[in-house]
């Protein structure tokens, strides 16, 4: 087929990559603009961006596809469908019907469950046993589109950061499958009484509530890992928790209940695996505690 490939994170690499491995005729990739970055603050283009160009492709990035302009020069690709994985940009009605099979979105969750911008966030901090991505039509509301394709798979004990890189791996492969034989996808609407919406994380969302039962603070942990990342005060220093297990024990919430570092939460408690000092990299527990002690009856904002 003749696509138009929309994406801009890593999260959308191993697709560009399958379709164009697939024999797909790749017409134009569209990503967004490069963003400066880093210490000397240097334009760099996004993953996407890298990938296209390495494959030989047209790349497209403008600021917006509101204007006419920029929905003649699209509709002009004259594409039999554009795929789309996390573009990142609000596609108008003008570029959702200009190509023949119209667009098709990855989505990293089983819709109608999660939708909006941080589906995978969500499913773990929930608790949700499985989550998965979904192959689907898009149209004008937020992931409400029919779905084509869905692909499960369990959430156990993985991070948001390892349920990524599964998930666009998984999402490649499914939208390969629906290219190949798109008639044997028929498209099946959403059951809008079960949606449920996945809000962008909120800074504020980060702080851990030592208050809080053990395991929702474990599910938060492994749910804003590696980013943004949920973190505690020690006497003042911000410190980034990104693993941590549930053990049996009690005391004051945010107490440090013995000298391997366990942290009494409302329910239980829960010993860190992984943390991580401003500036620092990240660190197992016991290579943490070597340059950072921290005595007993210590209490934890």
């Amino acid at each position: 087929m003749r696509i138009i490939f929309m994406g801009t994170p890593d999260f959308a690499v191993p697709a560009l990559r399958a379709l164009h491995a697939a024999g797909h005729e790749i017409a134009c990739v569209y990503t967004q603009p490069p963003r400066a970055a880093g210490r000397g603050k240097q334009l760099r283009p996004t993953p996407v961006q890298v990938a296209a160009e390495g494959l030989g492709l047209t790349v497209r990035s403008p600021v917006s596809l509101r204007n006419a302009e920029a929905q003649a020069e699209f509709a002009a690709l004259n594409a039999d469908v554009a795929v789309v994985a996390a573009y990142g940009l609000i596609l108008p009605q003008a570029v959702l019907d200009a190509p023949t099979h119209g667009c098709l979105n990855i989505h990293a969750s089983l819709l109608p469950r999660w939708r909006g911008a941080a589906p995978i966030h969500r499913a773990v901090m929930a608790g949700d046993a499985e989550t998965g991505v979904t192959i689907m039509q898009m149209e004008a509301g937020l992931d409400t589109g029919a779905m084509l394709h869905k692909v499960a798979v369990p959430v156990g004990c993985k991070t948001t950061g390892e349920l990524t890189e599964e998930l666009a791996v998984l999402g490649a492969q499914a939208m390969v499958e629906v290219l190949g034989d798109l008639a044997a996808f028929p498209p099946e609407p959403q059951a809008d009484s079960a949606a449920i919406y996945a809000p962008k994380i909120d800074k504020a969302e980060s702080k851990i509530e030592w208050a809080e039962p053990a395991e929702v603070i474990e599910r938060q942990v492994r749910g804003l890992a590696p980013f943004p990342g949920a973190w505690f005060l020690l006497e003042g220093e911000r410190v980034k928790l990104l693993l941590a297990e549930v053990i049996e024990a009690s005391g004051n919430p945010g107490a440090v209940l013995d000298d391997d570092f366990a942290i009494a939460c409302g329910q239980c408690a829960i010993r860190p695996l992984m943390l991580q000092r401003a500036g620092k990299p990240a660190m197992a527990r016991a290579d943490f505690l070597r340059g950072r002690p921290v005595a007993v009856g210590t209490v934890l904002a």
